[in-house]
């Protein structure tokens, strides 16, 4: 793993967003996979501000959401479609025919997953990964479990994430569905390239297991040691638990 260790989350957020503007400006069709949650809010604010300062066309730009919660429709509020809308979709340029998420609403939960899989396949698999981590070591919604999932399934949250996630629900962590659909760890890891970000100190755990601990189901993020290229993206407080040699 590349580590960086930025002084605070801001100079890791515009650092980047200035590395994402470079792949797209790259590879104009770049097949991006896309994350939500509190952490990647300041890399798409730095990145609508690159688009309005013209330094970077999303027009052919493909996007895959990693998630989606179970039960959701894209016009709720609290979904992740939704969040992605406020924050990014709606604020650049990228093309709505371009764009790909998965169906919280679907009837079908199982096909749902099957028909987005085949999809990401079609366009190649994902050229480049913005990725999070729970504090509880969770990759996408893939959850520490005994065994984990190579394909896009269905999945039951932990109370952890559930937590996490209460900002889209009025604070209110009783109001997260229990279920979510959910990239499998085969699409992650075989993306071409993934930049991972973790800020604050509550993450420094969950940093320090998938970093320096052993590559197990029971912290998702381990197996990104087995991944070809891979990027993390810490402030100091989420280095903090690293050994000195880590860093």
């Amino acid at each position: 793993m590349n580590l960086r260790v930025f002084e605070s989350e801001q100079d890791a957020a515009v650092a980047c967003a200035a590395r994402v503007r470079e792949a797209v400006t790259s590879h104009p069709s770049l097949v991006l996979g896309l994350p939500t949650g509190r952490t990647p809010l300041n890399v798409y604010r730095e990145l609508v501000a690159l688009h309005e300062r013209k330094a970077v066309d999303w027009s052919r730009a493909r996007t895959f959401n990693l998630d989606e919660l179970l039960g959701v429709s894209a016009e709720d509020g609290g979904s992740f479609r939704a969040y992605m809308d406020r924050h990014f979709f709606q604020r650049v340029n990228l093309s709505e025919e371009l764009i790909h998420f998965l169906d919280g609403a679907a009837p079908d939960a199982e096909a749902e997953c099957a028909r987005y899989e085949a999809e990401l396949a079609a366009e190649g698999g994902l050229g480049l990964v913005l990725l999070g981590i729970g504090a509880n070591g969770h990759l996408a919604f893939n959850e520490p479990a005994e065994q984990l999932q190579a394909r896009c399934h269905r999945t039951r949250l932990s109370r952890e994430t559930r937590e996490a996630n209460a900002m889209l629900f009025g604070d209110d962590p009783s109001r997260v569905p229990l279920e979510a659909l959910t990239l499998g760890m085969g699409a992650l890891i075989q993306s071409r390239r993934a930049m991972l970000l973790a800020f604050g100190e509550g993450k420094a755990e969950a940093v320090k297991a998938m970093v320096e601990g052993p590559v197990t189901p029971r912290c998702p993020a381990s197996f990104l040691q087995l991944h070809r290229d891979v990027e993390v993206w810490l402030d100091r407080a989420s280095a903090s638990a690293l050994s000195a040699r880590t860093q």
